[in-house]
């Protein structure tokens, strides 16, 4: 029987790169989306047909015209919850054994929060979320991607990446800065009170 699969990479390992449309209205991520043949923090290697496999079905999704959505850390099933999607995913290719990929944030309340962490500095790294079979020695086959989340760095290697959707809710004033995202959907301007308030959330989440 398949099994959930999350696979994270950090911003330093991936080689994640911010990158801003020239009118700064839009902004993306870029880089190492899923490692393959390699054994990783984990214990699963991915093999590289089977990295190609799945990078090609995420490939053919996107241009059959569906959009593929990202959420702001990972939630405990596979299917996607539109209350915390903040990215679409935009392009995935392979190179060599690994699966390469590039996300734009999107104006929704947590696309808003993901945006001005990143610009506020904090460390957000990129995590995959999948299915597939894993044998006793930890290669994986029949790997199937759903999609590429955005998630908190772990501040150790082995450590599962700190959650930020629950952390806020869970926040004194978290609910507040939630409400300010919400409000820069519709008027850009709230923008400069969201970057305000997300300083606490860095510091609860020691983000930096």
């Amino acid at each position: 029987m398949a099994r959930k699969l999350y696979e994270f990479i950090n911003a330093e390992m991936g080689g994640i790169k911010l990158m801003e449309s020239e009118d700064g209205k839009e902004l993306f991520m870029q880089g190492l989306f899923i490692q393959g043949d390699v054994q990783n923090q984990n214990g699963r290697v991915y093999p590289k047909g089977e990295i190609q496999r799945a990078v090609e079905s995420v490939r053919t999704r996107l241009g059959k015209g569906e959009t593929v959505l990202g959420e702001l850390d990972h939630p405990e099933e596979l299917q996607i919850n539109l209350d915390r999607v903040s990215h679409i995913i935009t392009d995935m290719h392979c190179d060599g054994s690994n699966g390469m990929g590039k996300l734009k944030i999107i104006d929704t309340p947590m696309g808003n929060i993901a945006r001005a962490l990143l610009k506020a500095g904090a460390k957000l790294g990129v995590s995959s979320r999948g299915s597939g079979n894993v044998n006793e020695s930890g290669r994986v086959s029949d790997f199937d991607i759903i999609t590429v989340d955005i998630v908190a760095q772990p501040s150790a290697p082995d450590a599962y990446p700190k959650t930020i959707y629950e952390s806020l809710f869970n926040m004194r004033g978290g609910e507040a800065i939630h409400r300010a995202a919400a409000a820069v959907t519709h008027e850009k301007s709230a923008e400069k009170h969201l970057m305000k308030a997300i300083t606490g959330l860095i510091q609860e989440l020691k983000l930096r």
